[in-house]
């Protein structure tokens, strides 16, 4: 069995770090997928392509997968730098202001 065990980049539509600290292992796929002729659905034969199992660190993630005898390939997360200004936001209601504030 081959998996990718890996880290998810935050979505899109938030600007929030929710769900990015736990690492994943995912299986690949034994098999491709098949259209149906009939409905035209797609369907598989293999069901580890549904198992998604989530981890605290990659350690464990890679422990587990030693354990169980999976080939899984790490993939580290690319990190960005974060993007605070000094006193961004509260600069709006400091009360130290060196001018009167007005809009």
């Amino acid at each position: 069995m081959r998996a990718r065990i890996y880290q998810p980049a935050k979505t899109a539509m938030s600007s929030g770090q929710a769900k990015t600290r736990t690492w994943i292992l995912d299986f690949a796929p034994d098999s491709p997928r098949s259209v149906d002729p009939l409905m035209g659905w797609t369907s598989s034969e293999d069901t580890q392509s549904q198992v998604r199992l989530r981890f605290d660190s990659k350690d464990a993630a890679v422990a587990y997968a030693r354990e169980h005898g999976i080939d899984a390939q790490v993939f580290e997360p690319k990190k960005r730098k974060p993007n605070i200004r000094p006193r961004g936001y509260a600069e709006n209601f400091a009360v130290d202001r060196r001018s009167a504030w007005t809009h």
